[in-house]
């Protein structure tokens, strides 16, 4: 006998089917799914892709940008048991083709606009059985409305259980290679649910969905929503004015923005005659928001609650919430504006020193956390997975400190991370980009601030003896190679790059050098 009930995902789209059957699911433009057409073609699309020759836990990948069909095959994997890998669409084909190799999914669906770069890495990815293009169809690619007309509407012979994997969601390490975050039904319906609740989110809830589905705050918070058999509103790329429009047309009530969308939003000139009435939560993820940033943001929607999501692919962590937005409050309130809040629910928390042992109040360390709602660890990577999970605690490369109130502040990246326009971007690919470069001998990247981006990337090199080259060279060489977000915006060029003790470049310096720069 179980202490609590071992549900999947499958039964999740059972119950909103039967709740909430008429309810839009998701919408697109002038589209819409409901709850119960969703489970109906989730059950049709499973059934096409178990006929195609693949089992349960075996991966289907997804090249596409946030859309209907995006959520079909999403809830089809999810009914069925099979792992859904999808694919960041901004990376360079050669990142691409890494990811993919490493998922090895047996089935691949993408959208029309991604063509030329699959006819010309599909010779390269020997796992893929069958291709489905989303709006198009090649000689070696079915068309998708085609290839979901072989599906049986009861469904596979195969369910979801709780153990199952439910998909991976890749990210950069400090490596600058791809890793497979793994989260399993069991624990990715906890966070589900817990986001649903600490954003209190409701069945007449119009969620909006701009960050991609293949990050995991986009796909999170949109399942969340449908956790209240609610519905996403789902855009494909963000434009300020877009969102502007779809706030009032739509009716939407609670927005998914990064910080840097914020600010973007807030800098339109039809912000002064929008109408906000709807809108009743904006959550914000993917870094803190500068609370100059904030205030005015809360000034601009007055009335409406903000709540600060903070975590990471393999673990979401800590919440502000609505109630803690308090920019008229007493010194210790608005001070706290500038946190990312107090822990998740059912997670434990610490910030450690370089030995392990616990910081005091006040003094930073590196974050650790543990859950009943974190990732199992990397796909293929067993060395990453011992190196990041020890003794059940997940060490995030975060570091922060705490307040006497339990508050956690941000105060650097162990990890070197770049969060430019709510992407990360890790220094180490980067550099190995740079370096590349015929003329380079030392490279370090670090973020500089930006009022736009919250950070530009910034690459301090040497160059060889007797070798130079131009910044647009540079930065164009690194085109080629990483995704066009990732390349530095700036190179400055030194004579020799200072290093610590041990040999290692002395980053702290350098941000301390060319902050400003």
């Amino acid at each position: 006998m179980h202490d609590y009930l071992p549900l999947s995902f499958a039964d999740d789209l059972e119950q909103r089917a039967r709740s909430y059957a008429d309810e839009p699911a998701y919408l697109q433009d002038a589209r819409h799914i409901s709850h119960g057409e969703l489970l109906t073609s989730a059950k049709l699309i499973s059934s096409a892709i178990y006929a195609a020759g693949v089992r349960r836990q075996d991966r289907v990948g997804i090249l596409s940008m946030n859309s209907i069909e995006f959520g079909e095959i999403m809830a089809a994997t999810q009914w069925a048991g099979f792992i859904l890998a999808p694919v960041n669409f901004r990376l360079a084909p050669a990142e691409i083709a890494s990811i993919i190799r490493d998922g090895a999914p047996k089935l691949f669906f993408f959208e029309a606009q991604y063509l030329p770069i699959m006819e010309q890495l599909r010779h390269e990815l020997p796992s893929i059985e069958t291709y489905v293009c989303i709006g198009a169809e090649a000689d070696w690619a079915l068309h998708h409305e085609d290839f979901f007309c072989t599906g049986d509407e009861a469904g596979p012979p195969i369910r979801a259980s709780e153990q199952d994997i439910c998909c991976l969601i890749y990210t950069s390490g400090t490596t600058g290679k791809p890793k497979g975050v793994i989260w399993g039904h069991r624990e990715y319906r906890q966070l589900i649910q817990m986001d649903a609740w600490l954003c209190d989110m409701q069945q007449p809830d119009v969620t909006l969905i701009v960050m991609p589905m293949f990050h995991l705050g986009g796909m999170v918070i949109s399942l969340s929503q449908h956790v209240r058999g609610g519905a996403a509103y789902l855009q494909r790329q963000f434009e300020p004015l877009e969102v502007l429009k779809a706030i009032e047309q739509q009716r939407l009530s609670i927005l998914l923005l990064a910080p840097t969308m914020v600010q973007m939003v807030l800098d339109h000139p039809y912000v002064a005659q929008a109408d906000f009435s709807s809108v009743r939560t904006i959550i914000y993820s993917a870094a803190p928001m500068p609370v100059p940033v904030l205030k005015r943001a809360i000034e601009v929607f007055d009335g409406c609650g903000f709540v600060n999501l903070f975590g990471q692919s393999e673990i979401c962590m800590f919440c502000l919430s609505a109630e803690q937005h308090r920019p008229d409050g007493s010194e210790q309130e608005r001070k706290r504006l500038g946190s990312v809040g107090k822990p998740y629910p059912n997670l434990l928390t610490k910030v450690v020193d370089d030995h392990g042992q616990e910081c005091p109040v006040g003094e930073p360390g590196e974050i650790l956390a543990k859950s009943s709602a974190m990732f199992r660890g990397y796909w293929n990577n067993h060395g990453a997975t011992l190196e990041t999970l020890r003794d059940g605690w997940c060490h995030t490369g975060d570091m922060g400190r705490f307040d006497e109130d339990g508050f956690l502040y941000l105060v650097d990246r162990k990890k070197d991370m770049i969060i430019t326009g709510g992407e990360n971007v890790y220094s180490r690919e980067v550099e190995e980009a740079l370096l590349q470069h015929p003329c380079v001998s030392e490279c370090a990247v670090i973020g500089i601030p930006d009022p736009k981006w919250g950070e530009n990337v910034c690459a301090v090199i040497t160059f060889k003896p007797g070798r130079s080259a131009s910044e647009n060279e540079l930065i164009e060489h690194s085109r080629g190679l990483i995704a066009g977000y990732k390349k530095p915006k700036k190179v400055i060029v030194v004579d020799a790059l200072p290093k610590l003790v041990t040999g290692k470049v002395n980053k702290i310096e350098l941000r301390g050098l060319y902050a400003k720069a």
